[in-house]
């Protein structure tokens, strides 16, 4: 075994589909991504699903852990009294260098919460952000906050923004990424009092900021990093989710006998994708680790992809990138 692999510790037992699909998404990582794969959960449980599979030569073991945090459990609750849940488990591991990241397909409060008591935030960061790709028809565009932070300040959002700027340079290349506001209108002024009180916070700022957009402009990629707080942001991604798949279901439909099936699934194969690029796995952004939350639904494939955006935040070392940049910015 490669000694320099990057490590992941995987939470097996998070996702509506855990473990069996938990497993075989990491397993088809360990298997294609160079990367070593730790399992963390019920161990006689993963032990019954890796049985499934040729394993041999794959760099990955097992860690047992005898809790899980359901959804809809309180995570500080579940934190006091089930200290062995898998998503601790991996999360302790990162802490402890045993591992170099932590994904999970399970609760987002609890990853989150997990993340932030155990590994700590960023110096100036009071409130860490869950971003990323929202829509493959703007692959140049990031989208912060998605989901954790429902109640926001305007300062908050001036965080997300530089949390983005970074992740724009390191992930997509961009020199000086451009910054908006999402709003009900592109002109200054618009917007609600939160948009409001931030748009001079984010004038004043080093950003490229370049104003305000509205919804409609984040499939043309109008920006390079869009912010609003997690409430907004989780609705958008649900929708646009929910759009991509009625669209397919629709065309599946117009196209029915039109055209030979192998065609029309290229077809809505193809836009499928690019309606669910956020499902594959969303980092937190702004604890001292690496951590990716994937999609509740998840399956095997978007697990994989979840544990590739894991491996790629440790190589291109964002964590201490963004250290390094909101040590100037944060506060």
């Amino acid at each position: 075994m490669n000694d320099k692999m990057v490590k992941i510790a995987v939470d097996a037992m998070g996702g509506d589909y855990a473990p069996p699909e938990i497993v075989k998404g990491a397993i088809q990582a360990a298997r294609e991504q160079e990367v070593e794969i730790i399992l963390v959960g019920h161990e006689e449980v993963i032990e019954g699903e890796v049985a499934r599979y040729n394993t041999s030569e794959l760099p990955f073991s097992i860690v047992n852990a005898n809790d899980v945090i359901q959804d809809g459990e309180s995570p500080v609750t579940a934190l006091r009294f089930k200290p062995d849940a898998s998503i601790l488990v991996a999360t302790r591991m990162v802490k402890e260098g045993e591992a170099d990241a932590v994904v999970s397909m399970g609760s987002t409060g609890a990853v989150m919460v997990s993340a932030i008591e155990i590994l700590g935030k960023l110096e100036g960061i009071k409130r860490p952000s869950a971003g990323g790709f929202l829509c493959g028809f703007a692959p140049n565009t990031l989208v912060f906050d998605m989901g954790p932070n429902a109640d926001c300040k305007p300062r908050d959002l001036l965080n997300f923004a530089i949390i983005g700027s970074v992740v724009a340079q390191k992930i997509l290349h961009i020199d000086k990424p451009t910054v908006a506001l999402l709003s009900n209108g592109a002109e200054e002024g618009k917007g609600n009092l939160l948009v409001k009180k931030a748009y001079p916070l984010f004038k004043e700022s080093d950003l490229n900021f370049i104003g305000n957009v509205e919804g409609g402009g984040i499939p043309f990629g109008r920006a390079n990093v869009i912010v609003c707080d997690g409430f907004t942001g989780n609705i958008l991604l649900k929708f646009c989710e929910s759009l991509g798949e009625a669209v397919v279901e629709r065309l599946r439909t117009i196209l029915d006998k039109q055209i030979p099936e192998g065609q029309i699934e290229a077809i809505t194969n193809d836009l499928f994708v690019l309606t669910h690029s956020a499902e594959a796995g969303g980092p937190i952004f702004g604890v001292d680790g690496v951590v990716v939350i994937g999609h509740g639904r998840s399956k095997a494939p978007q697990v994989a992809d979840a544990i590739r955006m894991a491996k790629m935040m440790v190589e291109t070392n964002l964590v201490e990138e963004l250290k390094l940049e909101l040590g100037g910015e944060g506060g």
